[in-house]
């Protein structure tokens, strides 16, 4: 038996190669002279040569652990004899920085230009609740309003999405927590793909209305309206209301149509989940790639994650475009350490179940995959979660892993485009922002067609380059950033990933 093709070796460094199909019992690889003497499914490792226990075990020629026992050549790498292990990273703050080329042409794409000088890939109208209280009477008035019939006065609008979440009050007044989501809802209410908010409030909760007002206005179109359930009389008297200043804003917002912008008003917000053994070898290299080109443009593109960057961030800090950067992205790192020591856990985790199935061992191999979608660019900045994104290129904003939470983050910032690439598959969507799926592998994007926007398993199968990829992506950016309609919006995900990042205790 043979299937010498069926392995690849991501780095001349490596001591192992990745299974690129499921490989039987006794089959023969490139670089064994002997058959497998166990089966290993596509997306594993498979060692090539004899690694002592303790010894570094190294994939894209990077450390992802130390062998817990001796492996010796054919046998299967993963969590019975792969560990963490001790681990070090030289920063070498901007020692591998390179501007890229400039991109020689002026893409464009179909946008709604707002007042502030931004531009919405979307035309919603959005109703925003300050608290969990008013969830329920924020989804009362979209379905009122849909119910009326509102929306057919205004063809120019999508869609009203009601953004509604968990918090808002049993919290402090002050310090990170309040901040963080003070800063999230800011930046959804300004937010360039809704021609128009809604804010509603109960009334007592500790993240006040007043406070997110303020004395100036949110957004410079003055599509804004504001309430509180107990000063409008309750849940009837809200809705009542709430109808009637939507069709105010709505009337604001349908005068918006789409005309021609640069793809540098485009700020794209980089996640997988879900990965597998494949994430690292297509689709987040091909999303890099598609990065590259947007930056090119004079775009920018957000990597978020930070616990799941953690054992790659030198590769970041190598491309800083100061040392400044650099120190920031390892600052958020060390908060990060702090974080997890204070409340139980480690930074040091495996992958989730899922990943671990996919064929990925150790933190540091999902993440060394994961940084594949920065691409090349030089990381022009740093931000925290939900902070205003106010510097082009590729960027860098602190979140968890969790991946509602980590987009809602990246919207927040300014984020008009979403690309998600999954290994597993994933079913999700994040209105008010288009979101693309982008499979590592065939057989899951035949399996999920439906759910999947683009394929990356054919840079294996059928041989595609990284680059070609990275144009189709780029390419379908565009066009989906012009109005056409990704497989999420068909479905109509978005109604519960509105997740703001919960920090700090709560009362």
């Amino acid at each position: 038996m043979s299937a010498r093709s069926s392995v690849i070796r991501l780095s001349p460094q490596d001591n192992l190669v990745v299974a690129l199909a499921d490989l039987p019992q006794g089959v023969l690889i490139d670089g064994l002279d002997i058959g497998l003497p166990q089966p290993v499914a596509r997306g594993h490792k498979i060692c090539t040569q004899a690694i002592a226990a303790g010894e570094n075990v190294l994939r894209y020629g990077q450390i992802i652990g130390q062998a817990k026992a001796a492996i010796a050549p054919g046998d299967h790498i993963h969590t019975h004899n792969l560990g963490m292990g001790d681990h070090h990273q030289d920063y070498a703050f901007c020692a591998d920085t390179r501007a890229l080329p400039e991109a020689g042409n002026s893409d464009t794409f179909q946008g709604y230009a707002r007042a502030d000088g931004r531009v919405g890939t979307r035309n919603y109208l959005g109703i925003l609740t300050s608290v969990n209280c008013s969830g329920s009477v924020a989804r009362f008035v979209a379905e009122a309003a849909e119910k009326s019939g509102l929306l057919d006065e205004f063809p120019n609008i999508d869609g009203i999405v009601p953004i509604t979440h968990g918090t808002g009050c049993g919290m402090s007044a002050t310090g990170e927590g309040y901040a963080t989501l003070f800063r999230t809802l800011q930046g959804y209410a300004r937010h360039p793909n809704f021609g128009g908010i809604l804010l509603i409030g109960l009334g007592c909760e500790v993240m006040q209305i007043a406070d997110l007002v303020g004395n100036r206005p949110i957004r410079a179109d003055g599509a804004l309206r504001y309430m509180t359930i107990q000063h409008q009389g309750g849940t009837r008297a809200t809705i009542n209301k709430g109808l009637e200043e939507l069709r105010g804003i709505g009337e604001i917002a349908n005068r918006a149509t789409r005309s021609t912008a640069p793809a540098s008003a485009l700020t794209l917000g980089m996640q997988c989940g879900g990965s597998d053994g494949y994430s690292g070898i297509t689709a987040n290299p091909a999303l890099g790639a598609a990065s590259d080109l947007l930056v090119r443009q004079g775009g920018t593109t957000i990597l978020s994650e930070t616990s799941e960057i953690y054992g790659a961030e030198h590769l970041l800090t190598r491309r800083a475009v100061s040392p400044e950067v650099g120190e920031k992205l390892i600052a958020r790192v060390r908060w990060w350490e702090d974080y997890c020591a204070r409340n139980g856990g480690e930074m040091d985790n495996n992958p989730s179940p899922g990943n671990k199935r996919g064929g990925l061992t150790t933190i540091l191999e999902k993440s060394l995959g994961a940084v594949a979608k920065s691409g090349t660019a030089p990381l022009s900045g740093v931000y925290l979660f939900a902070e205003a994104i106010d510097t082009p290129g590729f960027v860098f904003m602190d979140s968890p892993g969790f991946d509602p939470c980590s987009v809602t983050g990246q919207i927040a910032s300014g984020a008009n485009l979403i690309a998600f690439t999954t290994g597993r598959g994933s079913v999700s969507g994040y209105q008010p922002v288009p979101g693309i799926k982008i499979a590592t592998n065939s057989e899951m994007y035949a399996r999920l067609k439906d759910d999947m926007d683009v394929n990356c398993g054919d840079i294996v199968t059928d041989g595609i380059s990284i680059e070609d990829k990275g144009r189709e992506i780029y390419d379908l950016f565009l066009r989906i950033a012009s109005g056409e309609k990704t497989k999420s919006e068909e479905l109509g995900f978005g109604g519960v990933e509105f997740v703001p990042w919960q920090i700090g205790a709560v009362m």
